[in-house]
């Protein structure tokens, strides 16, 4: 589920791009970059707003996180259900500061994969998981909806080994 724009943005953007349009004296071509650039403007305030709420973010998961939580919601007769994780990325080996939360579609056997994996976690054996890309036809991956699906898989956190004295 998408973050959406406050409805007030979105009313006043196209609002003041209707009067520019119709009562302006511009040039054609001002009134054609206008409507591109509100356009544009649209897509990246959503994009910035997405970033930076607390909603779950549908985009694809790091290739290395920690896994520190899950809820699933189960499909039913009126929704398709989906799998919210919460994921601390691991970058040139440790944890980054901030944790994200993902969305991912339902998936029974996902379930049950993060299910186990939360149950080691609740008995303190700490969770590292991978996402790989699934491999697949290349091209338009922005037409094809579902084209970024992953692999994930999920294992215990190796112990330290200590060196030897």
């Amino acid at each position: 589920m998408m973050s959406p724009l406050p409805i007030w943005l979105i009313v006043t953007a196209l609002a003041l791009t209707a009067l520019a349009l119709v009562w302006s004296r511009w040039p054609v071509w001002a009134k054609i970059l206008l409507v591109v650039g509100v356009t544009t403007l649209y897509f990246v305030a959503d994009r910035i707003v997405d970033a930076r709420t607390g909603w779950p973010s549908v985009s694809t998961l790091p290739p290395r996180f920690a896994l520190l939580a899950l809820v699933a919601e189960e499909p039913n007769t009126k929704q398709s259900g989906a799998l919210y994780i919460w994921v601390q990325p691991i970058e040139n080996g440790k944890t980054s500061v901030a944790p994200r939360a993902f969305r991912l579609p339902y998936e029974r056997d996902m379930h049950s994969l993060l299910g186990e994996a939360m149950k080691k976690n609740r008995q303190g054996i700490a969770q590292i998981g991978t996402a790989e890309p699934k491999a697949g036809p290349k091209g338009y991956s922005w037409l094809r909806p579902g084209a970024e699906e992953q692999a994930i898989k999920v294992r215990d956190v190796p112990v330290p080994q200590l060196p030897e004295k």
